[in-house]
């Protein structure tokens, strides 16, 4: 049973790592395929771990709600939002002006 489960991970993960690799050169999201690819094999091969790993490293980590930057709702923001819907709900509902 092992070793059908390992055949099974490998013919899997290899298609899904080929097909990704093949997006590179033919259209579609081949920088997640190839990581979906990776992160199958690496079930059952170490080598396709240190990949996944290292391909994890590229990616910027996220930040940590501590030091993020919160936006505040200041009174200006507030008016400059009503502003701009009371003249995109006058653009769409007034009629426009011809000149003629």
């Amino acid at each position: 049973m092992q070793r059908i489960k390992r055949i099974a991970t490998t013919i899997l993960g290899g298609s899904v790592l080929a097909l990704g690799i093949a997006m590179l050169l033919l259209p579609g999201p081949a920088f997640l395929v190839i990581p979906a690819g990776l992160a199958i094999l690496a079930i059952e091969f170490a080598w396709a771990r240190r990949w996944l790993r290292s391909a994890r490293a590229l990616l910027p980590q996220p930040y940590k709600r501590d030091s993020a930057v919160t936006k505040k709702l200041t009174m200006k923001s507030l008016w400059r939002s009503a502003g701009f819907l009371l003249r995109q709900v006058r653009r769409t509902l007034l009629p426009q002006r011809r000149n003629t």
